[in-house]
């Protein structure tokens, strides 16, 4: 067992999530997330700071950085109800997918190179609820375990090259992208990118309620587009500092009429990734990971 410690987690941008097997999308897709308007007041009539401060991103990676340690020393599994929203490999923006996650990270043992394990079972959109999906990097010569829903595929279970076409059609990233580590590592590399930028501004906002939970919200802002992969006009990150967690991440991209006083609320969504009911350390077991599992659909 490792050494257990303060620290928790916390995670950033990206994932993927699956077997699209069934899923098409039509062709105009709702962006179900906007951004969130930030402003930064001055002390009101009673004194009291803001809760908005500027921020840097050498701050940003310094709390991801954490969020890793604390991830190595004492994450061994979570179980969350994940959120999704992201545009495809062709720039189109998928429809929003809910899911129920069990996953077990590589980073439970000493040498944080243990196998990772997912769970998912969709709940949303109409098109894909109820498929499931086991994937482990242990299991089943890494194929991906499918069990969709429809008459025509319900009687079997399919297996499926997680990089594959069919695994991957709709989706940015392969189903073990999925997770709080890849997140926050990724996050880690973006903010290395930009560490430097002047063009770039990061404030946060405290008490800012999420999930139920009092959290902080990060924000970072480009005054101009940078151009290269992942360029964002916003990136926000919802933070819980009690349980050193990052919950949420979403980026937005440039309008496409370039204007001097840019309208957050009509940015474009780029990607969104929410972690909500999420539980830590709940001793998921090998039978949470097999088709055989009795609570499970899989024929």
């Amino acid at each position: 067992m490792k050494k257990r410690r303060w620290w928790l987690l916390l995670p950033l941008v990206c994932v993927g999530t699956v077997a699209a097997m069934t899923l098409r999308n039509g062709p105009d897709v709702k962006q179900d997330i906007a951004p969130t308007e930030t402003l930064i007041p001055g002390p009101d009539a009673g004194g009291e700071a803001s809760p908005t401060r500027l921020s840097s991103m050498e701050e940003v990676i310094s709390l991801a950085r954490e969020a890793l340690e604390s991830m190595e020393s004492s994450l061994d599994d979570y179980s969350a109800r994940f959120v999704k929203q992201e545009i495809d490999s062709s720039g189109k923006l998928n429809e929003r997918t809910e899911m129920d996650v069990k996953i077990q990270p590589r980073l439970r043992n000493d040498s944080n190179d243990a196998p990772m394990r997912i769970y998912l079972k969709f709940r949303s959109p109409e098109s894909t609820a109820g498929r499931e999906v086991i994937w482990g990097a242990d299991l089943y010569d890494g194929k991906m375990a499918v069990h969709e829903t429809t008459m025509l595929l319900s009687w079997k279970t399919v297996w499926l090259d997680p990089t594959g076409m069919l695994a991957m059609a709709g989706q940015r990233f392969p189903s073990y992208e999925i997770g709080l580590t890849r997140l926050v590592e990724k996050l880690i590399e973006r903010g290395l990118r930009d560490v430097d930028n002047p063009d770039v501004t990061v404030t946060v906002t405290r008490d800012y309620e999420f999930d139920g939970r009092s959290c902080e919200l990060i924000q970072a802002t480009r005054s101009k587009p940078g151009g290269g992969e992942d360029d964002f006009a916003l990136a926000e990150v919802i933070y819980d500092p009690q349980r050193l967690l990052i919950l949420s991440y979403q980026s937005f991209g440039w309008p496409d009429a370039a204007e001097d006083n840019i309208d957050t609320s009509e940015l474009p969504l780029l990607e969104s990734y929410q972690y909500r009911d999420l539980q830590t350390n709940v001793g998921l077991t090998d039978q949470d990971f097999e088709v055989t599992n009795p609570g499970y659909g899989f024929p």
